[in-house]
């Protein structure tokens, strides 16, 4: 689809994902991507102790510095737009999405408390895998579950030890002094647009999705107090500097695609575009890249594989479906609700394999896994590695590996294990599908859209023909393309996707013989699910392994 666009002018979009940030510049008429860059993390992940100070952290922590987000902005972007030829006057918007929820506390104008008390491990942003706020989200869904919150079964009967509300308790109830030094607690998504444009918004997707907003309000004071009396004010921590009218809903929350503000003189500097350019709202990496797919339609859904995946779809049915991670209004577009769900490990699954056991690569081991028949290592595998994200909602559930034996090769696990995440999304699609919510069309995004022989076994344990994105950049395309829409040079995202956006229809069709074949293994995972599902033995092994940590 041609626009009417200037085809002279150009969007920035920038990604900023777990282990590093990645800016792309792209032509605002038909999306071509002229020119890409990427900044590595220089702390990375945080996961054993604190930089400089030595500090250790306890089991399943996952921390993030603000730095290296400021450090992808200085670097990233300029060698984008240099790499892409374009003159920065030709830059009209910049867009950015992020990692959710990763959340960090700040004082009244955003300095993150970690610039002030670095040998805190409370002041640092919790990343979307710090995990450590389980028991704090059992008492959170618990509660609500006893007094029967309507917002609870928007999110499927549980929320997450990955969310806003979880990792704000446990820092009250573990660092009061943070959590009293804390007045705004913030998605980096937020954040980051607070930098660039010198106000503090907050976004309606992060809002609905992490922070529990629904219907216009977060959860009560009395909810929050009864947990702790004193969290009963957290709501307040999380408005745009406005105070609440008692039941917490204080923020005023920002459009998907709406102008956030512009580019401050600071943020210009950094940047090395025009002071004055549009900056878009923020957003979530996932969530986006359904604009990047040209997926923002009702059942299109969107699965974004790379270290764990993240499968979001638009429609115009509100239903409760069972351990999804939310259902938002507007949350992928305006004007339709958006469902996500989630695997919290994928790609970290086959990380961790290859790290630990398998001295021959990702490159051979997917060589001789391919050339197996289906069930040849009579294996099955559950894919809780980094714990259950949905349909059970638990990341205190772990891995399961059945079946082997003394002629168990490494090629035959890794198969396995590429092929327990292929269950784990089918389980995700029929519980969709079992709730009323039909899935029209399975996309795939994210860096393991690299590797065929991954994607051809999804196609065959779905049963169903895989879409691909037409970019390697997915979200930092569609950090552009709603880039694109803030900038006013397209009325909304669904027109915007139609002439940036880019998929293949059909690149993978399932193959007969090995979905029949596949159907009886994944009948046997789903045994393993509903058996280990439960949590007894994998929690009592957790709770050891914790009791031992030293």
């Amino acid at each position: 689809m041609e626009s009417n666009v200037n085809a002279n002018t150009y969007v920035v979009g920038v990604d900023f994902g777990t282990l590093s940030g990645r800016a792309v510049v792209v032509r605002v008429h038909d999306g071509a991507e002229l020119g890409s860059a990427v900044h590595e993390y220089t702390h990375r992940v945080i996961e054993t102790e604190l930089p400089g100070s030595g500090v250790r952290l306890g089991p399943d922590w996952a921390l993030q510095s603000p730095q290296d987000w400021i450090d992808v902005l200085r670097t990233a972007v300029p060698e984008a737009v240099a790499t892409a030829g374009v003159a920065p006057e030709q830059v009209i918007g910049i867009g950015t999405d992020f990692t959710a929820c990763t959340v960090l506390p700040t004082t009244a104008d955003g300095t993150p408390l970690c610039f002030e008390t670095p040998a805190e491990p409370h002041a640092w942003p919790k990343l979307w895998k710090h995990h450590a706020a389980q028991p704090h989200a059992d008492r959170i869904n618990d509660l609500a579950a006893r007094r029967g919150e309507g917002w609870l079964p928007r999110y499927g009967g549980k929320i997450s030890s990955e969310w806003e509300f979880a990792k704000g308790l446990q820092v009250l109830e573990e660092a009061p002094e943070v959590y009293a030094r804390s007045e705004r607690w913030i998605e980096a998504a937020d954040w980051i647009i607070w930098q660039l444009t010198g106000v503090e918004s907050r976004n309606i997707c992060t809002a609905g999705y992490k922070g529990v907003f629904q219907d216009g309000h977060y959860p009560s004071e009395e909810f929050l107090a009864a947990l702790n009396p004193g969290f009963a004010g957290f709501a307040a921590k999380l408005a745009t500097g406005e105070v609440g009218d008692g039941a917490g809903d204080g923020a005023t929350l920002a459009p998907l695609g709406g102008l956030a503000g512009r580019l401050t003189a600071r943020a210009a500097g950094w940047t090395g575009l025009p002071e004055g350019v549009a900056v878009a709202v923020g957003n979530v990496d996932a969530h986006v890249t359904a604009a990047a797919a040209d997926a923002v339609r009702p059942g299109q859904m969107v699965a974004i594989m790379g270290t764990s995946t993240c499968h979001i779809m638009p429609s115009d049915q509100l239903a409760e479906v069972p351990g999804m991670c939310g259902v938002v209004q507007d949350g992928i577009v305006p004007g339709l609700w958006g469902y996500e769900a989630g695997q919290s490990a994928v790609g970290d699954i086959f990380a961790w394999f290859v790290d630990s056991f398998g001295a021959d690569g990702h490159e051979q081991l997917t060589s001789l896994a391919e050339k197996q028949a289906v069930g040849q290592h009579g294996l099955v595998a559950l894919d809780w590695f980094g714990g259950n994200r949905s349909v059970l909602v638990d990341h205190n559930l772990s891995g399961v590996i059945v079946g082997q034996t003394l002629a168990t090769k490494p090629e035959d696990v890794y198969r396995a294990l590429i092929e327990s995440t292929a269950y784990g999304a089918r389980m995700i699609v029929e519980t969709f599908e079992k709730s009323g919510v039909p899935v029209e069309e399975f996309v795939v995004a994210g860096g393991l859209l690299k590797n065929p022989f991954l994607m051809q076994v999804y196609a065959d344990v779905l049963r169903r023909p895989l879409s691909a994105i037409g970019s390697d950049q997915g979200p930092a395309l569609g950090s552009a393309i709603h880039a694109a829409v803030a900038a006013g040079a397209y009325p909304g995202i669904e027109e915007a996707a139609a002439a940036m956006g880019k998929r293949t229809e059909a690149a993978y069709v399932p193959d007969e013989a090995r979905a029949d074949a596949y159907d009886r293994l994944y009948a046997e995972y789903r045994k393993l699910h509903d058996f280990f599902g439960d949590g007894q033995m994998l929690h009592t092994l957790r709770a050891i392994r914790n009791e031992a940590h030293p």
